[in-house]
């Protein structure tokens, strides 16, 4: 064989193998890029958390400083505004939640009349415009009867916030229903379970993770909300409001210095998991 023919023979074997180096790792590539692209304007809001602005707006790099995160609550107004967005994130999960546990085993375990009407309803928040909800929600609330005994602020927002995020938990809590077995509850009402106790003791503990999931996203969804808080919040300001009121004046560095702690947590939260999840499975396979 000559060398031409050789060095063809292995030009050709390098193309093969590269292609299939491709073929094997181009989803990966893909996946890794479109990640770097969703993570780069969080990327920017960590780094300018520790930028040094010389004026109002937070927009171009001056010097690198501690000081927005040491005094991350010096701009007045942001401390009260966070702790509202948390207070009504808090409250509107927990209600939600129990609301649409309810709700979703009620869709999933009996037939009624209402039940296709019922789940029409339920994803109306989902699929309605937000400025459509908040319209409605102030038209509402604005109504005289109601006005009479409730004024726009904390209770007209944990209202709202309640009201779209049992959306959320309807349909995450019903998904893990639709896959329930129901043999395990017959199995304990067999043994001698009553209802409550068969709900207590296998429903609960069984959901309990779709449960979580509901509370967290109700949360995330409340803590994030701006157009539904900002029609029916009145003279209270929570967090994406001062966020939206600040933005127009200049935004302050300790915005980001809040949106890159609200990250970290939330990456930590879901690292944990992952890491608890995997710590079960080997756990289970070591049995």
């Amino acid at each position: 064989m000559s060398a031409i023919a050789v060095s063809a023979a292995r030009r050709s074997q390098d193309l093969a193998a590269a292609w299939a180096f491709v073929r094997r790792h181009v989803l990966t590539v893909y996946a890794m890029l479109g990640f770097a692209y969703l993570m780069l304007p969080i990327g920017f809001v960590i780094a300018f958390s520790f930028n040094h602005p010389q004026g109002r707006f937070n927009y171009v790099w001056n010097g690198f400083t501690f000081d927005n995160w040491k005094h991350w609550d010096g701009v007045p107004g942001l401390r009260s505004a966070l702790v509202l967005s948390i207070e009504i994130g808090l409250l509107a999960s927990l209600l939600a939640t129990a609301l649409g546990t309810l709700i979703a085993l009620a869709l999933v375990r009996y037939r009624f009349r209402a039940r296709g009407a019922t789940n029409i309803l339920i994803f109306l928040p989902l699929s309605t415009p937000e400025i459509v909800l908040g319209a409605s929600l102030l038209t509402l609330f604005g109504n005289r009867q109601i006005s009479n005994v409730i004024q726009l602020g904390f209770w007209t927002i944990l209202i709202a916030h309640v009201m779209f995020c049992i959306s959320f938990a309807v349909v995450t809590i019903k998904a893990r229903l639709i896959g329930f077995d129901r043999h395990l509850e017959e199995a304990a009402m067999d043994l001698g379970a009553n209802e409550w106790a068969t709900f207590t003791k296998v429903t609960l503990p069984l959901i309990a993770p779709a449960i979580l999931a509901s509370m967290l996203l109700c949360f995330a969804v409340s803590v994030d909300d701006f157009v539904v808080t900002y029609f029916n919040a009145g003279p209270r300001v929570t967090f994406p409001v001062f966020v939206w009121n600040s933005a127009r004046v200049g935004a302050p560095p300790q915005v980001n210095v809040i949106g890159s702690v609200i990250f970290i947590v939330a990456v930590t939260g879901m690292v944990a998991n992952v890491l608890v999840q995997i710590r079960r499975q080997r756990s289970a396979a070591t049995v």
